[in-house]
């Protein structure tokens, strides 16, 4: 069987990056300071000292990187848009060089027979809305609704697919609960509010793309399957509250209209009336963000889980666990949790960081593992559209800098050349297959 045998027709594979990760050129055209680059110039933060003032040089070098993905062969590109690029304060004035960028990226794509699927927001906030308040704020998730709308106004005649959010879970747990992230905020549970304000200002750019003409609007969380690290009662008690706050915060809200519970009373007057009914706003597909499973213990520390190795299984460079039956269990998991309410599904982002080189056989192993579990997904009746992998290249990994490589395409750092490795090669023949 080959590699992309047995998936549906119409059925995408595409790449994805990020503008933070990859653009560079912070301070070119007009775009103003993103949290991100005030965290990665504070001493400490990032490894090495690393920071994404030049990243891949994405924001120069786009076309060379527009021809790799043609080469490659892929269906679709996921990139995201730099917020400050467009509008630097993030509210007022647009950028006009800044949109420019991105409608000539959007058009080379399309010359090439590659669909463009934009995130309007990859973590990069405005720092000028962080000193207002940041997510923490109700007024940002105004704000990037009348962001959304300026860019949807400018490539919506093109674009026919938009993701407002990435990973919001993760942007509230690094950037405002533990500090890890960008904007370095340590509040633990008093980040709450963050979930809700991203949920909320998703649910508004949702309704101005819409009266944008937008026909497919979607968001991306990542996701994971909880597993508790025994039978014992409060280790299964702690997974099942870990699953709440990783997986069920993020997609009940838009799926079922409702906060798990417990949360809810947890978010107090965070959440205003006619909230809900603003972030349930339907989409059009679910994107999912899938690296590995989560064994869960209890914890007597501030937080009431833990989270334990899963043991057995290869660890990718980053040290995370291999588990590709991983994926097919959450998408099965998640047909069954939310049946009917459950939009099909995109995997927006899979991928692994590897120590090989261009010869990257760790990697060929860890796409073609998860697009099998994939598959067996789909033939257990969950409906996927699409599988993107993380990444296209080599990039600024955030705290990580630039150790952690995740690309298809090796990037040296020092010139900037672009060398594909084995993977790429190796995709590159099953997508040649697929269309033969």
């Amino acid at each position: 069987m080959g590699l992309l045998t047995g998936f549906p027709d119409g059925f995408e594979v595409g790449v994805s990056t990020a503008a933070y990760q990859i653009e560079g050129a912070i301070a070119e055209d007009g775009r103003g300071p993103s949290v991100w680059d005030t965290f990665s110039h504070t001493p400490g933060r990032i490894k090495n000292g690393d920071t994404g003032d030049v990243a891949c040089d994405h924001y120069h070098r786009w076309p060379e990187d527009v021809a790799l993905m043609a080469d490659l062969g892929v269906d679709a590109y996921r990139f995201s848009i730099a917020w400050p690029r467009v509008q630097p304060t993030g509210s007022g004035a647009l950028n006009r060089p800044g949109l420019d960028f991105y409608d000539r990226l959007v058009d080379a794509l399309l010359e090439r027979g590659i669909a463009a699927l934009p995130t309007l927001f990859h973590w990069d906030l405005p720092q000028a809305l962080e000193d207002q308040g940041g997510w923490l704020s109700r007024s940002t998730a105004e704000r990037f609704a009348e962001y959304a709308g300026h860019v949807a106004d400018r490539l919506g005649d093109r674009v026919h697919r938009w993701i407002t959010l990435n990973e919001p879970v993760v942007h509230m747990a690094d950037g405002y609960a533990f500090g890890g992230g960008a904007p370095g905020q340590a509040l633990m549970f008093g980040a709450l509010p963050v979930a809700h304000h991203q949920l909320l200002g998703h649910g508004l750019a949702v309704r101005a793309l819409r009266e944008r003409g937008a026909t497919q609007v979607m968001i991306t969380n990542n996701c994971s399957p909880v597993q508790p690290a025994s039978d014992d009662e409060a280790d299964v008690a702690a997974a099942t509250l870990y699953d709440n706050f990783h997986n069920r915060l993020f997609n009940d809200p838009i799926l079922l209209g409702a906060y798990p519970e417990f949360l809810e009373s947890l978010l107090g007057d965070v959440i205003r009336d006619g909230d809900l009914a603003i972030i349930s706003t339907p989409v059009d597909a679910l994107g999912i963000n899938y690296y590995n499973p989560m064994r869960i213990a209890a914890s007597d520390s501030d937080l009431p889980f833990e989270q334990r190795p899963i043991e057995g299984v290869p660890t990718t460079a980053f040290g995370w666990p291999v588990v590709p039956d991983g994926l097919r269990d959450l998408l099965v998991g998640l047909r069954e949790t939310y049946g009917s309410a459950l939009p099909p599904i995109y995997i927006t982002e899979n991928g692994c960081s590897t120590d090989d080189g261009i010869g990257d056989s760790f990697r060929v192993d860890y796409l073609g593992g998860h697009l099998g579990a994939l598959r067996q997904a789909i033939e257990a009746g969950v409906d996927v559209r699409g599988y993107y992998i993380w990444s296209l290249m080599d990039n600024f990994e955030w705290a990580e800098g630039y150790h952690q490589r995740f690309g298809l395409v090796h990037v040296d750092f020092e010139t900037l050349e672009r060398t594909p490795r084995d993977s790429y090669r190796w995709l590159q023949t099953a997508l040649q297959e697929r269309k033969s």
